[in-house]
C-alpha cells in the first residue's frame, strides 16, 4: 500500500475516533470516564498522519516510494493488511452498531450483584416517598444487605425489558472497562403485565421488591412487584458502572 493511502487512512481513523468521542456514541462501547483517551489517541493518529504528509511533500519522491507500490509477492499480503483500518472506520460511519442489550442478558445466567458480599455495610436510603436506585443497586441490596432496608420502600428504577423462558425482567449492564467485559443485573418482574412493550424498550418502574426473592438458587435475581411503569428514550450512557 502506498504511504499516501496508509497516511490517509491514519486520518480517517483518527477521525472516526473523535466522532466517537464528541458525539456521545462512544458510551456503547466504553465508560465515560474513557471519553479522554479517545479523544488522544484520535489526535496523535491524526497529528501522526499530517507530519508524515508533510514530511512526503517536502522530500517528494524517492526510489522508497516506487518500491513501496508492491510488485514482489513476498509484499502481498502486508500491503493488503492496512486496509482493515478501514473496517472500524465504516462501522463509525456507516453501521453505527447500538448498545448491547436483551440478547447479551439471555446468554448469560449471572446476575452481576451476586459477586458481592453479605453485611450490614450499606448506606442508609433516603426518606423519599420512592427512592431511585440503579439496578446494581437494587439488586445488591436485596440480595446482601441483611437489615432488609428495601423491604416495604417504593423504589424506581430504570431498564429495558428482557424476556427469557416465559418470564418477564428489567435489566442493565454493568462495565468496568467496555463493552467486552459487560455483565447482566436483572430484577424478575412482577405484578404489572408488560406484554405490550418489547424487548429492549426502556422503562422507569416504580414498585417494590420481594423480601427474600433474590436467592442463591436464582443467581440472587430478586422479584421487584410494579405498580408504575414508563416507556423511556434510552439514556445516553446505556451502561452502569
Amino acid at each position: 500500500m502506498r504511504r499516501e493511502t496508509q497516511n490517509v487512512l491514519l486520518v480517517l481513523l483518527g477521525g472516526a475516533l473523535l466522532k466517537l468521542a464528541f458525539s456521545g456514541t462512544y458510551l456503547r462501547y466504553v465508560k465515560e470516564s474513557l471519553q479522554p483517551w479517545l479523544v488522544a489517541t484520535g489526535a496523535v493518529m491524526i497529528l501522526l498522519a499530517v507530519v508524515a504528509i508533510v514530511r512526503d511533500l517536502r522530500r517528494g519522491p524517492t526510489v522508497k516510494d516506487t518500491e513501496d507500490t508492491g510488485h514482489t509477492e513476498d509484499t502481498g499480503h502486508a500491503g493488503r493488511s492496512p486496509w482493515m483500518l478501514l473496517l472500524p472506520v465504516l462501522a463509525v460511519f456507516l453501521i453505527s452498531p447500538p448498545a448491547l442489550g436483551a440478547d447479551t442478558v439471555n446468554r448469560s445466567d449471572r446476575n452481576a450483584a451476586q459477586e458481592a458480599k453479605p453485611g450490614n455495610g450499606f448506606a442508609p436510603l433516603p426518606a423519599d416517598q420512592v427512592v431511585p436506585l440503579t439496578l446494581g443497586e437494587f439488586v445488591t441490596r436485596t440480595a446482601w444487605d441483611d437489615s432488609g432496608s428495601l423491604n416495604d420502600r417504593n423504589v424506581r428504577l430504570t431498564g429495558f425489558v428482557v424476556r427469557k423462558d416465559g418470564r418477564t425482567y428489567l435489566a442493565r449492564l454493568m462495565i468496568s472497562c467496555c463493552a467486552a467485559d459487560a455483565s447482566p443485573v436483572k430484577v424478575l418482574a412482577a405484578g404489572r403485565d408488560l406484554g405490550g412493550l418489547p424487548d429492549d424498550q426502556w422503562v422507569e418502574a416504580t414498585g417494590r421488591v420481594v423480601p427474600g426473592s433474590a436467592t442463591r438458587d436464582n443467581a440472587y435475581v430478586p422479584t421487584f412487584t410494579i405498580t408504575g411503569v414508563t416507556p423511556i428514550t434510552p439514556p445516553e450512557d446505556p451502561y452502569e458502572g
